[in-house]
């Protein structure tokens, strides 16, 4: 074993930071220890933090480009600094309505937009402070073109309401969104990791579900401003009305408006499209529909007690050069597609899963699954209309044991998804609407987690989702002033939830967002790097 130490200063705002790396070369690993010492005038922080990287990652140390370590392995990067973060304080609350009148009454809803997750998911935006040249008021701003974009996308305003069966329903009464003014002391160079900050969910406006459904917003706006004039922009939004799709959309033509320009695309708002309302056709044979099935449990473990296990969140970086080696992995394998090469969601959701499994210790007869959520709106045939407002999306899952995913090739695991992928085909989601309608009840297909619901499927241990943002407009969003420095899903604390999201300061690579119970994330962590 060798030990060198490296150190140098970094000078940022009114701090400085001095970062000591401890590099231990053995024969087949390096560890790396990083000391962070974060220096203010009335307090000292140190913090260790130690990552197990491949030994292809010692050539970059040398005293003079210690800093490429940012390079070649990004995720040590994420620190995780843990800065006290100033406390998020709300100050004023106001209720946006349409600018001008909408149709109102209940709508029917499909049942895409009644199952899985249907509880509220967030995205949160940070902004530097505006140029001297902007001389406007950016939350006067962001409420009026807020008004002005729910004329458009009028069921934001709205509220649900519960039918028969379990059922929802909208109502669209143009109850109007919640508008959160909060401050807080805290400034935008305070940490490179947002999303890991105690006080990261307190930028966005929490939602109340011991309230009756019908006085839930379905739409909640919380604007928080820094200290260094930076702010930040959180949407909460309730996926019964929308998926990801149709989230950015909306996010999209509000920049829009806030930046005086027209409509990109119009929202398509009938969902009748998808038989919203429609009685069961009898004419028809819904497919044998396994999918919707509960997934695997542990072997001899009761699912309630893996609910209640401590979970952790980390937010983790696959460069560009690590996704295309394991999609030329998965490609060059036995269980390659001669027909179609695999996606880099694919090979990313294959790699996901493996190391997932390794983390967890498990028998090597333990089933898991790994869900995926897939778009339909260009598989339907026709494909739905631009701009189709509402949910589109259906999950499947692929299917597996740990001892398979662990001794076989990745190719094996990506194969699998590539089948459960290629099922989602125009009789696919129309025999799921069917399906679904068909139910007397559909609580059992329910998300209700966050509602104090236990029926729905549990992609926890052994199991996890991986949900895409992939190929979603999700960035970009200039609302006057210059587009977003950053961007990040809202928390969440449910062991397996994922999402996988571009890095768009460097094409091509991927940040993995993932929470798993904590006395997995370390070796998760390991296994993650080391099997690139």
């Amino acid at each position: 074993m060798r030990e060198i130490l490296y150190t140098f200063t970094q000078s940022h705002s009114q701090k400085q930071h001095k970062i000591s790396l401890l590099i231990l070369h053995t024969k087949n690993s390096v560890l790396v220890s990083i000391y962070k010492h974060i220096k203010y005038p009335n307090s000292k922080h140190l913090e260790a933090v130690t990552f197990h990287t491949d030994p292809s990652i010692r050539s970059i140390f040398s005293k003079d480009s210690v800093k490429l370590i940012s390079l070649a392995r990004p995720s040590l990067v994420s620190l995780q600094n843990r800065l006290e973060m100033a406390p998020v304080i709300m100050k004023k609350c106001y209720t946006v309505r349409p600018a001008e009148p909408t149709r109102i009454g209940r709508f029917p809803l499909t049942e895409l937009d009644q199952v899985n997750t249907i509880n509220h998911v967030s995205i949160v935006y940070l902004y530097k402070k505006p140029a001297e040249s902007f001389k406007g008021n950016v939350v006067e701003i962001l409420k009026s073109s807020l008004s002005r974009a729910l004329f458009h996308f009028y069921p934001l305003a709205g509220r649900l309401r519960w039918s028969s069966g379990s059922r929802l329903e909208l109502d669209c009464n143009a109850a109007g969104v919640p508008f959160v003014v909060a401050e807080s002391e805290a400034e935008l160079s305070d940490s490179d990791d947002f999303y890991l900050l105690p006080e990261y969910d307190k930028l966005v406006a929490q939602v109340n579900y011991k309230n009756p459904i019908e006085k839930i917003p379905l739409l909640l706006i919380q604007i928080t401003k820094f200290k260094c004039g930076g702010f930040s922009i959180s949407g909460n939004v309730s996926h019964v009305i929308v998926d990801g799709q149709s989230t950015f959309h909306f996010i999209s033509e509000w920049a829009r408006i806030a930046r005086g320009e027209p409509l990109g695309v119009i929202p398509f708002l009938d969902r009748k499209i998808l038989r919203a309302g429609e009685p069961p056709a009898m004419d028809s044979q819904p497919l044998d529909r396994k999918v919707l099935d509960q997934p695997p449990s542990m072997i001899n473990e009761e699912r309630e007690k893996n609910k209640k296990k401590k979970t952790k969140v980390a937010m983790l970086r696959l460069s560009k050069t690590d996704v295309q080696k394991l999609r030329n992995r998965a490609n060059m394998s036995e269980s390659a597609d001669p027909a179609r090469g695999f996606t880099r969601y694919e090979a990313v959701t294959g790699h996901v899963w493996r190391s997932v499994s390794r983390a967890r210790g498990h028998l090597p007869q333990q089933p898991t699954a790994v869900g995926l959520c897939i778009d339909s709106r260009s598989r339907m045939q026709p494909p739905l209309p631009q701009g189709y407002f509402g949910n589109a999306t259906v999950d499947v899952i692929a299917v597996s044991t740990s001892g398979e995913l662990i001794s076989k090739p990745l190719g094996h695991a990506v194969r699998k998804i590539r089948e459960a992928i290629k099922k989602v085909t125009d009789d696919y989601v129309r025999s799921e609407i069917e399906y679904l309608k068909r139910q007397e009840d559909l609580r059992k297909f329910q998300d209700l987690h966050a509602l104090g619901g236990t029926e729905r499927p549990f992609y926890g241990n052994p199991n996890l989702a991986v949900v895409s943002w992939l190929n979603l407009p999700i960035c970009g969003f200039d609302f006057g002033w210059g587009s977003e420095v950053f961007k990040g899903p809202g928390t969440y604390d449910f062991d397996g939830d994922s999402l996988l999201l571009p890095d768009h300061d460097d094409p091509g690579s991927v940040v993995l967002a993932l929470c798993l119970e904590e006395s997995h994330m370390e070796a998760f962590k390991k296994y993650f790097y080391e099997d690139i």
